[in-house]
């Protein structure tokens, strides 16, 4: 399926996008529809700040990797030989060839396929067939990118800069993702989720729980919709559902007061570089995990989780990911943009390593609340996408519970404002020295 696109923007055109966005109302359509502002996107946003890309559960040994796409680039994470995670372009040094087409392997050399040049899995290129005695192979190692880990998740930049403030998220993230031991953890599954939609639409309908109530019917089962509502939010159809809250949050904070985890909401999901929100919510039913009625899905607990009634601490960053790290399970999302109106979808999820399939969980018990939500909301992003290209479409006002879709948005807007700068600095300058000529 493909979707009108809109007019083609030039850098003047964008920034006037930019400089007229409405706090608090929904972004103009050539924001998810121009092929400009796409390519910007990439490069202002996906080439310049800290991207999830995969668990280090996914690459446990040496010589493990999965390749990621980010637009037109393509990433090896791999685990050398040193135990190392390494994030290293797939392009030979050679003549450019792609080195690996596969989603995920292991391999004890990296071999070119086209001419065989060899690099070890850190990247050192270590044979090329041919070449005169002056050849210096250090020189013509494989091309690195950024890499951190943090409690397990992997996060890649591709600027030659990076955000320096990733260090002080880590340093809040950290305790409260140590307990679940991801880098230990098991894949369990995988899915790739292809939406025709654009990648802001993914991310705006996963920032709020609006919609979850009318269109989640098997998440909102164990899953309370009040993500950021306060008291003043509950209309008379919720009170009986958000008393249910009140007191499953009052015995999630019993738990985590007795066993010493951190509890707090941090929310600074447009106030840095590096935007993030976490915090740990309750659960409803029999208040354990996903499963329908808030049941366990999995036997055996997760990390060290203290208890199956543990909540679900839910982690937010920008741009591109979430993730909800339950008692018996952790599940992890990112969105890759493919095109303006097309965007993928990617969720694990993970188990402690010695649980057995079939024994202490199925796939179909761990994954099937989420399948039916992850199509639900490609449904609603698809029908989202449809309409923000029709002519009659103008920007709407958030709701009062859609607090961190403006926050998103936000975030969103200060960076492309920030890559757009020197460009309107450079504008401003030409145009006080043609007024200056005229005079």
């Amino acid at each position: 399926m493909s979707f009108k696109t809109a007019p083609a923007a030039n850098m003047a055109e964008i920034a006037a996008l930019v400089e007229r966005r409405e706090v608090g109302y929904s972004l103009e359509s050539a924001f998810y529809a121009s092929q400009e502002v796409y390519d910007l996107d990439m490069k202002a946003i996906f080439g310049q700040h800290w991207l999830f890309v995969a668990t280090e559960a996914e690459i446990p040994e040496a010589g493990d990797f999965v390749t990621v796409e980010i637009g037109t680039q393509s990433l090896i994470i791999v685990r050398d030989d040193e135990e190392e995670v390494r994030a290293l372009r797939n392009v030979c040094r050679h003549r450019g060839s792609r080195l690996l087409e596969e989603p995920c392997g292991a391999i004890g050399n990296l071999v070119c396929p086209y001419h065989q040049w060899t690099y070890r899995a850190d990247g050192e290129l270590v044979y090329a067939e041919s070449q005169p005695p002056s050849f210096d192979k250090s020189k013509f190692g494989l091309k690195q990118v950024h890499v951190r880990t943090v409690g397990g998740l992997i996060f890649i930049c591709l600027a030659d800069e990076p955000p320096a403030d990733f260090d002080e998220v880590a340093s809040v993230i950290e305790p409260y993702l140590r307990s679940y031991r991801v880098a230990e953890a098991k894949v369990a599954h995988q899915t790739d989720l292809v939406e025709a939609g654009n990648w802001k639409l993914v991310m705006e309908n996963n920032r709020e729980c609006h919609h979850c109530d009318a269109s989640h019917p098997e998440l909102i089962t164990s899953y309370f919709p009040f993500l950021r509502y306060d008291e003043s939010d509950i209309t008379p159809r919720l009170q009986p559902l958000y008393e249910r809250y009140l007191k499953a949050t009052e015995d999630l904070d019993d738990v985590c007061k007795s066993n010493g985890v951190p509890r707090e909401l941090v929310h600074e999901l447009d106030t840095r570089e590096t935007g993030f929100m976490i915090m740990r919510l309750p659960l409803d039913g029999d208040g354990a995990s996903f499963g329908i009625d808030g049941a366990q899905v999995c036997k055996k607990l997760i990390g060290d989780s203290p208890t199956p009634k543990f909540g679900d601490l839910s982690l937010h960053m920008q741009p591109n990911s979430w993730f909800h790290m339950l008692s018996d399970h952790v599940i992890v999302f990112s969105v890759l943009p493919i095109a303006p109106d097309k965007s993928m979808v990617r969720t694990t999820w993970l188990v402690h390593p010695d649980a057995v399939e079939g024994e202490d969980y199925t796939i179909e018990g761990l994954t099937g609340v989420w399948k039916a939500t992850n199509d639900q909301d490609r449904a609603l992003v698809e029908k989202a996408q449809r309409g923000v290209t029709d002519p009659s479409y103008v920007p709407g006002p958030y709701a009062l519970v859609e607090d961190d879709v403006e926050s998103f948005i936000n975030w969103y807007v200060g960076r492309l404002r920030d890559s757009l700068e020197p460009r309107r600095e450079s504008a401003d300058r030409l145009g006080h020295l043609n007024a200056v000529a005229a005079q």
